[in-house]
């Protein structure tokens, strides 16, 4: 039982070390990542199209 106590005593104190992002760069970070996902399905679609394109070809 002391074990866990300590456990989660040390997982408080390094929580505590831990530095939050604030709201507006999770904000950021998650536009970014929503615009780079939407960029990416885009492309990927695209390519798809044009691979299929030039199979339909042959």
């Amino acid at each position: 039982m002391n074990n866990n106590k300590n456990f989660f005593q040390n997982v408080v104190s390094e929580m505590k070390k831990v530095s939050w992002p604030t709201g507006q760069e999770v904000v950021r970070y998650t536009t970014t990542v929503v615009v780079t996902v939407i960029f990416f399905l885009a492309f990927f679609y695209v390519l798809d199209l044009g691979i299929t394109a030039l199979i339909d070809l042959m």
